[in-house]
């Protein structure tokens, strides 16, 4: 037995090394492949700070232990995966001597007790992990296992490998206690019970146990290796490893996700001068190879776990959109490509093969192959991503929130998207309607600009607007950026209106912009129109710019020296898009704002008294997290800290909500969009609310205002809502309450019953 195990685990050792190495150097060289990325994505920035970010991800856990018993048997997995690499070294010593142990810390109590806890930990880990994986699969054909699509043959390798490797750490440990005659103490309080089975063994019996275990335990270890190195898409097992560079080298340094602002376009790590185009420039991506670096290790290091899926409101209402298969799709065509890439293989813009015949002669015919599938078709045309799952997307960030190891999967789709409209001009006809109406009219309705000023008509105060009653921003606290859906859309107009006299109640100078503002571009840019969208952010930084009374240079932008004046140029939005676009993209266009939601000030005025609510708004209330407020601009407890504030009000939270907060379908360009795939995105929000009995279902946006409402005016046609429930957003209810019943005129509230407006779906 022991020349046996000697035998089988030196030679699994050396060929296992020799291919792990291997195998690393392909990666090298593989993500080398990628596309630099854009000189302002600077990932080795402030390399401290991403260092605690890492170890703070991966000591506690950060995402995983949201998801309860799995992120804390997780924990001990991962944690002995790394840690317990000294007892591959006992077990090699333990090869040639059956009582061998380490030197200095063998036998070290700290130590030991360490090995006790950590292995335990390990087995009763992986086994958890095995039963979830197990009650998680779907019992018949359908979407609600998380582990739908994922390969459940590697899950299950290493599984296997991972609990043979703690069972022999564990018997070991017992085996141990036989031949140093070990008491039951703190460092063998489980390992002790294979003590007690063995107790009877003769000593020659128990070495050859140890022998047998010591081998079990290297050979599980180096099959491991074998294995995955010659299946480098087996992202399951290769994300021990592959997790930290990709943490490491995550978006932001700051640890925040990749939410928020989308990255500027760029080609060859350069950005895109629309104006001035380079004949060689990339637009968006049309082929594996022009994603960046950062996009391959996202892609191979893919746990397949489904938390992504899970969350995702297009596949949660039958589209066939999951980030999960996406990024695997990516993954494997990226790998199976690979050999012809390293060979020098690709394609020019006009679609030529930039490989000679003797470069290619070596390459698999399978790669070549590969090489041939479109990015982005549909299953006739053997493509990578079907058109439907790449426009599926609301960009809610839903994926990126929830995933371990920081995949940045909408940043991936907006690349992907950008090529298809620039390039190909192939999106939903649809939105081709609302690309026309930024174009000529610079709002997606289509509307005339002095429409943005009828809401003030309504009002029975001054509003002070910039350019005619007043010159410049320096004579009022606030701009109030009232945004295309609140000056023009009829049911966001009521909380533009609202929010507008709350302001007057409260004391605080505000004003417009004159009308000659622009759609931010929110919608354009997600839809993949970059060039559109700068076109209209570069117009409106300029208006504010000059609104806020700045020193502007010959491009408009605002001087340096007036530039640092941020401390003054305060906008409020009640539009969590447009919130976004100004405060985290306007930035990299020469627009420096302080940027803040309507409810963060409403919040901020009442505690500091100068809005009291009095009045009781009596009912169950349930609140809708918008995407862009909440997962992207993490605005979570000012809207609820209003309402609470409410008399008569009761909250109840629906079951998504927070971090994990379901879309209400209208992000990503989705409200120009029609959904002709599954079930409407928010009807299933509305379903969700309804479950709730609730009286009120309040926001605090305009998008999903309007999506909410279509939805429960639906379902009280169908009687499946009761007639009495109303929409609102939060400013809605705070004036309510905040006048007294004298003061409030009747039907103050929205009703869901309000007639619907274009465009919407």
């Amino acid at each position: 037995m022991q020349l046996a195990a000697i035998v089988v685990s030196l030679a699994l050792s050396a060929v296992g090394i020799a291919l792990f190495v291997r195998a690393f150097v392909h990666f090298f060289r593989f993500f080398r492949l990628g596309a630099p990325l854009p000189e302002n994505a600077n990932r080795l920035e402030n390399p401290w700070q991403r260092s605690v970010t890492l170890v703070k991800e991966f000591l506690g856990h950060t995402r995983m232990a949201q998801w309860g018993l799995v992120g804390f048997a997780h924990w001990f997995v991962a944690l002995g995966f790394y840690t317990l690499i000294l007892t591959i070294v006992n077990a090699y010593g333990q090869l040639f001597d059956p009582e061998w142990t380490l030197p200095v810390i063998g036998g070290w109590l700290p130590y030991e007790m360490y090995i006790e806890f950590i292995g335990t930990g390990t087995t009763l880990g992986i086994v958890i992990m095995f039963v979830i994986r197990q009650l998680s699969l779907p019992t018949r054909p359908g979407r609600k296992s998380r582990f739908a699509g994922s390969n459940r043959a590697h899950a299950y390798f290493v599984d296997t490998v991972i609990f043979l490797i703690g069972l022999s750490v564990m018997a070991l440990r017992g085996l141990e206690g036989v031949l140093h005659h070990a008491d039951y103490g703190p460092d063998n309080y489980v390992s002790y019970g294979v003590t007690l089975l063995f107790d009877g063994v003769s000593h020659s019996g128990v070495e050859t146990w140890v022998y047998f275990f010591a081998m079990l335990k290297l050979g599980a270890s180096f099959i491991w290796m074998i294995t995955v190195s010659l299946n480098l898409d087996m992202s399951i097992a290769w994300h021990r490893m592959l997790a930290f560079p990709n943490i490491w080298f995550k978006r932001e340094s700051s640890g925040r996700t990749a939410l928020g602002a989308l990255q500027p376009m760029a080609s060859g790590g350069k950005p895109i001068d629309f104006e001035d185009p380079g004949d060689d420039d990339v637009y968006g991506v049309s082929q594996v190879e022009q994603f960046s670096w950062k996009g391959l290790l996202d892609f191979s290091t893919c746990t397949e776990c489904g938390r992504c899926q899970s969350q995702c409101p297009a596949w949660n209402t039958g589209k066939p959109l999951s980030p999960k298969l996406l990024i695997m799709s990516l993954r494997d065509h990226s790998h199976a490509k690979a050999p012809y890439l390293l060979a020098g293989g690709g394609k020019t813009m006009e679609g030529e093969e930039k490989a000679s015949a003797e470069q290619l002669a070596d390459v698999p015919a399978a790669a070549l192959a590969e090489a041939e599938r479109p990015l982005i078709g549909t299953v006739e045309e053997n493509g990578v991503i079907d058109p439907d799952v790449l426009w599926s997307c609301t960009t809610c960030g839903a994926c990126v929130e929830q995933c371990p190891v920081d995949i940045e999967h909408v940043d991936h789709i907006v690349d992907m998207r950008r090529y298809q409209v620039m390039i190909e001009s192939a999106f939903p006809s649809e939105a081709g309607t609302m690309l026309k109406n930024l174009e000529k009219k610079g709002n997606p309705w289509g509307l005339a600009k002095k429409q943005r000023l009828e809401w003030l008509k309504e009002l029975d105060f001054e509003v002070p607007v910039v350019g005619k009653d007043i010159e410049d921003l320096t004579e009022v606290e606030y701009l109030y950026w009232v945004g295309c859906a609140g000056a023009l859309e009829d049911r966001a107009k009521k909380t533009t209106k609202a929010f507008a006299e709350l302001l007057h109640m409260a004391g605080v100078t505000f004003a417009i912009m004159g009308g000659d503002e622009k759609c931010t571009g929110d919608s354009a840019r997600r839809l993949g129109n970059e060039p559109l969208f700068q076109q209209l952010g570069q117009e409106n930084v300029m208006a504010l710019n000059m609104a806020f009374g700045e020193e502007l240079d010959d491009d408009g932008k605002a001087t340096p020296e007036s530039a640092k004046l941020k401390s003054a140029k305060k906008i409020v939005a009640t539009c969590p898009h447009c919130l976004n676009t100004l405060g985290n993209e306007y930035p990299q266009l020469g627009g420096d704002y302080e940027v803040i939601h309507h409810t963060q000030l409403l919040q901020h005025l009442i505690d500091d008294g100068k809005l009291t609510p009095v009045t009781p708004v009596e009912g169950l209330i349930t609140y809708h997290d918008p995407c862009y407020l909440g997962r992207h601009n993490k605005i979570y407890t000012p809207p609820r800290q209003i309402m609470d504030k409410v008399p008569g009000l009761r909250q109840q939270e629906m079951h998504r909500h927070k971090e994990r907060g379901f879309c209400c379908g209208a992000g990503g360009a989705r409200m120009w969009m029609e959904e002709r795939i599954g079930k409407r995105i928010n009807n299933e929000r509305v379903d969700e609310a309804l479950s709730l009995n609730p009286d009120i279902v309040s926001t605090a946006c305009p998008f999903c205002l309007v999506m909410l409402t279509d939805s429960v005016n639906g379902k009280k046609n169908d009687g499946q809502a009761k007639e009495s429930i109303n929409v609102v957003d939060v400013a809605q209810l705070l004036l309510d309450s905040v006048k007294t019943p004298a003061e409030a005129p009747d039907g103050d509230t929205e009703s869901a019953d309000e007639p619907e407006t274009e465009p919407a779906q």
